[in-house]
């Protein structure tokens, strides 16, 4: 699946991933692929991703997350 994670002045990360965990405002959260389609307010913590066997974290200070075919555009600030 797709991962995009952008803020207001850069684009942060662009790139196949096989696994994100987000920390939604009712609580931590993974995606996989053919996750269902949603929309979620994020809080302060960290989004960590799955890319080629190896897991990332970008630390956040809150956001939103739209999943929607195997696409995760995760808006942050």
């Amino acid at each position: 699946m797709t991962l995009k994670i952008i803020s207001a002045e850069d684009i942060v990360f662009e790139g196949e991933v096989t696994m994100v965990s987000l920390p939604g405002t009712m609580g931590a959260f993974t995606v996989l692929h053919n996750h269902a389609s949603l929309i979620s307010t994020l809080t302060p913590g960290n989004v960590v991703y799955e890319e080629n066997g190896n897991q990332t974290s970008v630390e956040i200070g809150g956001g939103i997350v739209d999943v929607d075919n195997n696409v995760v555009s995760v808006c942050i600030y």
